[in-house]
């Protein structure tokens, strides 16, 4: 079939690499535009703008799918079926009106659970013990597509949203690739999705990846690998944002309020709810992630200091 293909970040690339080795004709993708990174703001092209330019292969960036511009365009290159993974944006009806076999997504939770940007974040936030990613056919409304195709994958006790995303993109791009070659054999008929089981997942925002010590120890270890790599959990001292990475559960240290931090010479230790956490590795504010024990002797903690609130 011939294809354009559309999505922006990291996690899009095993699928299109898939699609671009395989027998199918990928004929331009869509990304969004450069956007600013780093310390200087320099505008930067996507990942998947970077891997189509690899490939000789032409990419649209338009400033929205509704541009009559790209759309014009998407009417020339006349697309058989536009597969999608991560795109970043709502496609519109005069879009998904040009393929004839419409757009195919890849999404990645078992729909029609964690329908929205941010479920691979959600699904660990939550505690499920089993995710997965889903191809479906693209309707107006978000993630509510017929369904072709499902791959389930067992969230481990040490994923965070970085390794838990990378691996469901990594087998979602079989499962893609599967999809559209049913589609074009025409033996892959779409499902409607039940009606029963539907949760959202809005993107994750600073102010969700703020611990709340008070809460119970599993609960805070769901979060703050939830949400790592992005936004990032974080806490605050002495009015100065700290960020966390994952902890570890069962430290054996007694009688912390929430919040309250411990030192020794080899462990952070912070009160919960219930049993205490340790941490691994922090962020503090305008500096580079270092061990939590390092950072802990160079900012003196004092017996009894708490995390707290931002000032």
């Amino acid at each position: 079939m011939r294809l354009v293909f559309a999505g922006t970040p990291e996690a899009a690339l095993p699928a299109l690499r898939a699609l671009l080795v395989s027998h199918h004709d990928v004929l331009a993708v869509v990304t969004r535009p450069d956007a600013p990174a780093g310390r200087g703001r320099r505008l930067v092209a996507s990942p998947v703008a970077e891997l189509a330019a690899e490939h000789g292969v032409e990419t649209l960036t338009p400033a929205s799918p509704r541009d009559p511009a790209f759309l014009d365009r998407l009417r020339e290159l006349a697309p058989d079926c536009c597969p999608v993974v991560a795109y970043g944006g709502m496609i519109p009806q005069p879009a998904l009106d040009v393929p004839a076999h419409g757009w195919v997504n890849l999404h990645f939770s078992l729909l029609p659970a964690w329908r929205g940007a941010a479920p691979v974040q959600h699904a660990l936030i939550a505690g499920d013990e089993i995710t997965g990613a889903t191809t479906f056919r693209l309707v107006p409304e978000l993630d509510a597509g017929p369904v072709f195709g499902v791959l389930t994958e067992r969230v481990r006790p040490d994923d965070t949203a970085g390794r838990l995303l990378e691996r469901l993109a990594v087998h979602g791009s079989g499962l893609l690739t599967q999809t559209l070659d049913g589609i074009e054999r025409g033996d892959l008929a779409a499902c409607e999705q039940p009606i029963d089981g539907v949760s959202l997942a809005p993107k994750i925002t600073v102010h969700d990846a703020r611990i709340d010590w008070a809460r119970p120890a599993v609960v805070i270890d769901r979060r703050v690998r939830g949400c790592t790599p992005a936004p990032g959990a974080w806490t605050s001292l002495r009015g100065q944002r700290l960020k966390v990475g994952p902890v570890r559960l069962g430290a054996e240290t007694a009688g912390l309020a929430p919040g309250e931090v411990a030192v020794s010479k080899r462990a952070v230790v912070v009160g919960t709810g219930t049993e205490p956490v340790l941490l691994t590795d922090v962020r503090p504010q305008g500096k580079a992630e270092m061990a939590a024990d390092a950072w802990a002797r160079g900012a003196r903690i004092e017996p009894g200091e708490q995390f707290g609130e931002e000032s």
